[in-house]
């Protein structure tokens, strides 16, 4: 049925009523949903494509162009990525955005115009791999020069197991064979095949496998996608052994091939680049053989001629003369040695006499003698010449000055220190004492000073010039310039102790000690602040 927009725009309304943007957007959406089915195919070139969470891209022609998504949860079924440029066909679900007016293709898989979507994936993995290095020569190793056992992973019931089973018999028979039968087509061939190249890989040391050959005959190319498999050419580059490849015929390249270590064009290649040729060894070894026996002539023949070169020495033919030579210079050696000996030892033997001479120079009982020598004449010369001196000094007039000058000097200074006794007599406390002054000290020695510095009870003494009063304070008296009686006098401090008391002794010129030992006159200097 042709699609009538009168009909999708429902019943007719007036022209001068208008509408709302939303009831445009619906209106549009209602008639696209009328009049397209729910899922088209559409075919374009892809261009602005844009990979985020999901892929955006736009499918146009030389005359119009769609947007169109593949969500995220979609991107693992549609089959294949897009590129720039590249024809697809899509099969989506059209999809009308009212926010931003615009019809968008919800796409649901992809194929690729011209090249195959298995072919596009194929060149996919293989860019892949190369960015993994896998593809790398550098990676790849070579292999052995003479293997002792290989293994053959292929299909027992295939020709090319008995082509490469024919090659190594005919060119190395002593290499033995380890077939392992895997199936080299179909859905569950990629897994076995990857199985079996694990096995192999682990029980090379034990089998004593040096290399391991996977190989097929010809055939389509969906009958060689088990080896273009990513499982397939993971277990071949983690194999520990080196890796030969020969599948299909020479103008296919499968991945297995590409990640192999070597790869052949043919399973007989393969088994010739696997095995030495017998017939070019047996050439190698009869080349070499002669090349050894040559070498052993000539090496026998120089060996040879030597021998009779030594012959015809002197040595050889009267080894007497030999003797005698080394006889001659023996004698020779030893005259030398015996008169080099003597000399060594007179030279020695003179060196040590000058030593000890010098020593003998040198040692301490001769020192000292030679020192006490001299010391001796010293002291006679010294002597000597002291009397000689004395001898011609006149000393009479020496002692009659010295006689006159002692009594004089004498009398001076002993008038000097009467005068300074009585000078310090006359300033010193004694005499303020005989003058009829006196102090008072507490009983632990320590000056009273002022009333204030008793209490009633107190024991305190008094000092005169004659001796030392003891009494006990009755009723101090204050005067205006005391400070109040009831101000409480400092207690003595607790470490504070009298003197001892000891009887007065009389003491020089008729002064008397007072009880603690010292003598008035320095107990009078408390008077001039000698104590504090």
């Amino acid at each position: 049925m042709p699609f009538d927009p009168s009909l999708a725009l429902g019943p007719s309304a007036r022209p001068d009523d208008p509408w709302s943007v939303a009831e445009l957007a619906a209106r549009v959406a209602r008639a696209l949903s009328a009049s397209l089915p729910p899922r088209v195919r559409v075919r374009g070139h892809v261009s602005g494509f844009r990979e985020r969470t999901h892929w955006y891209f736009d499918l146009g022609d030389p005359d119009a162009s769609i947007s169109c998504v593949v969500f995220a949860s979609q991107r693992r079924k549609v089959g294949h990525q897009p590129a720039d440029g590249q024809e697809v066909i899509v099969s989506a679900r059209p999809d009308y955005y009212a926010k931003q007016g615009r019809l968008t293709l919800v796409v649901e898989s992809i194929e690729p115009v011209g090249a195959s979507a298995k072919e596009l994936a194929f060149r996919r993995l293989v860019e892949e791999l190369r960015a993994l290095g896998w593809l790398d020569p550098a990676r790849k190793r070579p292999l052995p020069s003479f293997p002792r056992r290989v293994a053959v992973l292929t299909s027992r019931s295939g020709a090319a197991l008995q082509d490469v089973l024919d090659t190594l018999r005919r060119r190395a028979p002593f290499v033995e064979v380890a077939i392992v039968d895997v199936r080299v087509q179909g859905e569950e061939a990629p897994a076995e095949i990857a199985r079996a190249i694990a096995a192999a890989g682990a029980a090379a040391h034990s089998l004593n496998l040096d290399a391991l050959l996977l190989t097929r005959g010809g055939g389509s190319a969906d009958d060689l996608d088990a080896f273009n498999q990513r499982v397939v050419a993971e277990a071949i580059v983690a194999c520990p052994i080196p890796v030969v490849a020969a599948i299909g015929h020479e103008t296919d390249t499968t991945l297995a091939e590409m990640v192999a270590d070597v790869r052949a064009a043919t399973p007989t290649q393969a088994a010739m680049r696997l095995s030495p040729d017998r017939a070019a060894m047996l050439d190698q070894l009869d080349a070499l053989g002669s090349r050894l026996g040559a070498a052993a002539r000539g090496r026998t023949a120089r060996a040879r001629d030597r021998l009779a070169r030594l012959a015809r020495r002197p040595a050889f033919l009267d080894p007497r003369t030999l003797v005698a030579a080394r006889a001659d210079r023996l004698r020779l050696v030893a005259s030398r040695l015996a008169s080099v000996a003597l000399a060594h030892l007179r030279g020695t033997g003179q060196r040590v006499e000058r030593l000890s001479s010098r020593l003998d120079a040198v040692r301490p009982a001769r020192v000292l003698a030679a020192r006490a020598q001299r010391l001796t004449r010293a002291e006679s010369a010294l002597a000597a010449a002291v009397a000689a001196r004395v001898r011609a000094a006149d000393t009479a007039p020496l002692a009659d000055r010295l006689a006159r000058a002692a009594p004089a000097l004498l009398d001076r200074r002993r008038a000097h220190i009467d005068a300074l006794a009585r000078q310090l007599h006359a300033l010193g406390p004694i005499a303020v004492l005989e003058r009829g002054f006196s102090y008072t000290r507490h009983d632990d020695g320590r000056l009273i000073r002022s009333v204030t510095d008793v209490r009633t009870g107190e024991a305190i003494r008094t000092t005169l010039a004659s001796g030392e009063v003891r009494s006990i304070v009755t009723d101090p008296l204050y005067t205006s310039a005391d400070a109040s009686p009831s101000s409480p006098r400092p207690d003595p401090p607790p470490d504070a102790r009298p003197p001892a008391s000891r009887p007065a002794r009389s003491g020089a010129r008729g002064r008397t000690t007072t009880e603690d030992g010292g003598t008035p006159a320095r107990d009078q200097l408390d008077l001039f602040g000698g104590r504090r």
